[in-house]
């Protein structure tokens, strides 16, 4: 059988399989935490400002999703609810772990999400293949996922959503006949189909389309014509033609921006410095491992101040030359933002980016040029290492301080169970 998708005979025997963890954050923090299982666990944003995530449990509460905390916290607190602030280290290891054990049961694998993944499966016992998925990851990482099979993505997607609404499914939906996505289609609206949405279904009310399957039974050539060719493929992929493919290889960022809220209104100009050089070491890392270069950076300062209203002010930066270099970004970073800086104003948040980023295999060399050196591209390798092998900041600029006070407040957070020497697990008998 031929590894890809064609769409010829070995096509035929191909499906897609979309899984998806359930309330992702909420249950990386069971993980761990057995004793909280069957109990309502929210996860907050950052800063602990909003809530993010809500297992089943939580939901039953009627504890509202994405509304400040502040807002719920009396409701909270009556109803036993476990709270965690956002740990995106713990989030971060679970979701690669998962991906790594997907990748044992699929021909190929296009990681959609943090918490989702498509699959391209063998079209034979699918539903046998959806339980073994679903067991696998239960039982090595302790995380529960629904499984939807079908002969496209878009189907697969629904097919995944029935699995998570749909008590009789168990966790595991397979539409491999039209008769099987039909009953489905008929019981849905048009916004519930992936890449639809509010403003499109209202419009298809207009046209006397109501329903996913009046959608999938218009003609795909007169509805293109009136929206986009996106439709069109939505359409062909609802009646079992697939349309679209797995992104094997994502497309590099032209862009990276890393910014974060201060967990209090920062007023001193060190202090804007010591942020600004942090978010610099972040996007210099995920810059790397795209393997990529840029010569110009963004800065922005934003400030919500009574006396001045809202105050933002930005700047972009020319580098002497492309480059990768952590020490580069936060030095010119850290020079940029000073100009920009009026004192007395009390700041909530300032930003890096990395613009106009290209490819190291395209990088352009002559003899006349600055360009960065091989000490340079050495001492980022080691650096990201160390860093990946001990945690993240187990090696860091001077610059950007030791536990500063302006940090993102996070005062929920449960111990990085995965990535912290410090706190791993410790089990007495």
């Amino acid at each position: 059988m031929c590894g890809g998708w064609c769409s010829g005979a070995c096509g035929q025997y191909l499906m897609y399989a979309l899984v998806d963890c359930n309330t992702f954050y909420a249950s990386c923090e069971t993980i761990f935490r057995p004793d909280l299982v069957g109990k309502p666990v929210v996860v907050l944003s950052n800063n602990d400002g909003c809530i993010i995530a809500r297992n089943a449990e939580a939901k039953a509460l009627h504890i509202p999703d994405l509304v400040p905390f502040f807002q719920v916290k009396q409701l909270i607190q009556q109803s036993g609810c476990h709270v965690f602030s956002s740990n995106y280290e713990l989030y971060g290891d679970i979701s690669a772990r998962v991906m790594r054990l997907l990748e044992t049961v699929a021909m190929e694998m296009e990681v959609y999400s943090i918490d989702e993944a498509f699959l391209r499966v063998d079209k034979h016992n699918c539903q046998a293949l959806g339980k073994q998925i679903k067991d696998m990851l239960l039982q090595q990482v302790g995380m529960p996922v629904c499984v939807g099979i079908a002969p496209t993505k878009t189907l697969a997607k629904l097919a995944n959503r029935a699995a998570k609404k749909i008590k009789k499914f168990k966790g595991v939906c397979v539409l491999d006949s039209p008769e099987r996505w039909q009953w489905l289609l008929q019981r849905i609206s048009p916004k519930d189909i992936w890449g639809v949405g509010s403003r499109i279904t209202e419009r298809l009310q207009h046209l006397g389309i109501n329903t996913a399957l009046e959608l999938a039974q218009a003609n795909p050539k007169i509805l293109r014509q009136q929206f986009s060719v996106v439709l069109e493929r939505t359409i062909r992929e609802l009646n079992g033609e697939p349309c679209l493919d797995l992104e094997l290889d994502p497309q590099p960022r032209k862009e990276i921006i890393c910014t974060r809220s201060f967990s209090y209104k920062i007023t001193e100009l060190h202090e804007l410095q010591q942020a600004i050089s942090l978010y610099a070491a972040r996007a210099g890392e995920k810059l790397r491992q795209q393997n990529g270069l840029t010569a110009q950076i963004w800065v922005y300062l934003e400030a919500f101040d009574p006396a001045v209203g809202h105050y933002y002010r930005q700047r972009v930066v020319k580098l002497p030359h492309h480059s990768n270099d952590t020490r580069l970004f936060a030095s010119s970073a850290v020079e940029a933002i000073v100009p920009l800086y009026r004192a007395g104003i009390r700041y909530k948040k300032c930003g890096i980016g990395l613009l106009d980023i290209r490819t190291h295999k395209y990088e352009q060399q002559d003899m006349f040029t600055q360009q960065q050196s091989a000490q340079s591209r050495t001492l980022m390798t080691v650096l990201d290492k160390i860093n990946q092998r001990y945690g993240k900041h187990t090696m860091m600029l001077a610059n950007t301080g030791i536990n500063p006070k302006w940090s993102m407040k996070r005062e929920f957070m449960s111990p990085r169970y995965t990535t912290r020497w410090t706190d791993i697990v410790r089990v007495s008998c």
